[in-house]
């Protein structure tokens, strides 16, 4: 699955969940998503405990925080 086709399934609506960045259709955000992740949570599990998300959410969570972090320290984007 190419990159903008992961990153349309992230959302930012700032009547919803205060305006972070989350999963389409769900109040989950990504930096749940990540922390999960990052405390060692396999995507399996993670599918598990959030009925209806799917693993190319959780790619598209990976995928959005590579973008925001290589912007931020991009001065041209690339």
């Amino acid at each position: 699955m190419v990159e903008d086709d992961l990153l349309s399934r992230i959302s930012i609506d700032p009547n919803i969940c205060f305006g972070k960045p989350c999963i389409n259709g769900h109040r989950v955000w990504v930096s749940l998503i990540l922390n999960l992740l990052a405390g060692g949570e396999t995507i399996e599990s993670i599918l598990e405990a959030y009925i209806g998300i799917e693993r190319e959410d959780i790619l598209a969570c990976i995928v959005f925080a590579a973008k925001t972090i290589k912007d931020l320290y991009s001065e041209d984007g690339e």
